[in-house]
């Protein structure tokens, strides 16, 4: 059983910066941020994952993606994770 991951980051040395992405592969998606390979996360580096969560479905992991960028996304992320 493969997993999607939804997940966001917070920066180690900016606290206030977070990222939020989707990943079939949370291991290594870290890794390629904390080693500048991904240009919205180089200039905040290290970073650390805040939340993750796991679905089934990618389209669901992408809808979740999508509504978590979206203005009351991050309003519901900042409050519950």
């Amino acid at each position: 059983m493969a997993f999607t991951y939804v997940y966001i980051l917070r920066s180690v040395k900016h606290p206030d910066r977070h990222y939020t992405g989707v990943t079939s592969d949370l291991k290594s998606r870290l890794a390629k941020h904390n080693r500048g390979e991904v240009g919205h996360t180089a200039k905040f580096m290290p970073w650390r994952i805040e939340t993750a969560v796991a679905f089934l479905s990618r389209d669901k992991a992408a809808a979740f993606e999508r509504c978590l960028k979206s203005g009351s996304g991050r309003a519901f992320a900042r409050r519950h994770f």
